[in-house]
């Protein structure tokens, strides 16, 4: 029998335990070492339960395949026994984003908007063969499944970080372009800004400035943002960050401006004013809400470029896994709570806010008794 934590309701956790499921030639089975925690994990543990009914959540997986038929050794390039890292894309495989490359985008991994569709981590137990979540001692294969060759020498708790540095390899340098001794504004220093941090200090940034708030769980994560690369840091609520920006760069402000905050709709705002003239800006962290005061027409006086940002390519995957290879930053400075399977509601909660304290990064082990 299988252990997983199957969330029921908003904010209710249970273990239950699932039959080892009949697999398909092109299917198989992931053995889970440790699964991360991600931020958007707790949106999902607040609307999920109750809007698709109990699932498994959890999309951060790294683990051994356990078992594969002989289809998907075919497809997939692997053998029983690789160890890898798991995307949460299941993609059809032959639309045109698909072919291109860019498989985040196709419609089938488009669970909140369209019906039918599966994704690791958001799809409910009544799906067979339920399971799909990384908060489980085994993960279904799925025949279009997206998987990373992850190094045996790399701690499980770094190569959790592939999917959110993955993020970061995409915002900062191959959407955002950042290049040799450019000035990049990073707003929020959470999970993802910090990788947005590393991947643009890895890039040739010449210089990184990140904004947080003065609350204490910030103060700590600016802190270990300058540990990873950056120049410089602002407390919002404390300093002008316009004045502050302006300073640092003799009036030229940002190159690019990536923003990971997800706390209100301002920061959307203060990345327009951010940028130089023809600068760019990568917008990331969701708001959940209209934005007032949008100034379009400053989009046009400064000949801006915005472009709004979500996910990862395989490409980003890859060179992330490469970068936590390398041991070059203290990667394991993000890695700061791990929980058990009966733990998966404290780890969400801790995600969200409501939890321990000093989170950045956190990971589940369905093995920790």
């Amino acid at each position: 029998m299988i252990q997983a934590a199957v969330s029921y309701d908003a904010r209710a956790t249970e273990i239950r335990e699932f039959e080892q499921p009949e697999l398909p030639n092109d299917g198989g089975l992931l053995k889970v070492e440790l699964t991360g925690v991600c931020g958007s994990d707790w949106p999902y543990y607040l609307k999920y339960p109750k809007s698709k009914g109990p699932l498994i959540l959890g999309h951060e997986a790294v683990g051994h395949v356990d078992k594969l038929g002989k289809d998907a050794q075919r497809r997939f390039g692997f053998k029983e026994g690789d160890r890898v890292a798991l995307e949460e894309y299941l993609p059809c495989g032959h639309c045109s984003f698909c072919r291109t490359g860019e498989f985040r985008l196709c419609k089938e991994t488009d669970t909140l908007n369209r019906q039918g569709t599966v994704r690791y981590g958001s799809t409910p137990i009544s799906v067979a063969p339920s399971l799909w979540g990384g908060y489980s001692q085994y993960q279904y294969l799925h025949p279009n499944a997206v998987m990373h060759k992850v190094p045996d020498n790399v701690p499980a708790k770094l190569a959790t970080l592939a999917l959110p540095l993955g993020n970061g390899v995409e915002w900062a340098y191959l959407q955002g372009k950042v290049s040799l001794g450019e000035v990049v504004v990073i707003q929020g220093p959470g999970q993802q800004g910090l990788s947005c941090v590393i991947a643009a200090k890895e890039a040739g940034a010449g210089l990184i400035i990140v904004t947080g708030l003065s609350t204490p769980a910030d103060k700590a994560r600016l802190e270990l943002a300058k540990v990873f690369g950056a120049d410089h840091t602002i407390m919002v609520d404390q300093d002008d960050l316009l004045e502050k920006v302006a300073d640092y760069t003799n009036g030229e402000m940002a190159d690019l401006v990536i923003d990971c905050a997800s706390g209100g709709p301002a920061t959307v705002v203060s990345a327009m004013q951010l940028a130089r003239t023809a600068g760019r800006v990568i917008l990331g962290g969701r708001k959940f809400q209209p934005i007032p005061d949008f100034d379009s027409d400053l989009m046009i006086t400064r000949f801006l470029t915005v472009k709004g940002m979500r996910g990862h390519s395989f490409e980003a995957v890859e060179l992330a896994i490469g970068m936590i290879a390398s041991g070059k930053y203290p990667l394991e400075k993000m890695c700061t709570h791990l929980f058990g399977l009966d733990e998966v509601d404290e780890a969400l909660k801790t995600v969200g806010g409501e939890g321990q304290q000093g989170a950045i990064h956190c990971t589940v082990d369905p093995w920790k008794s």
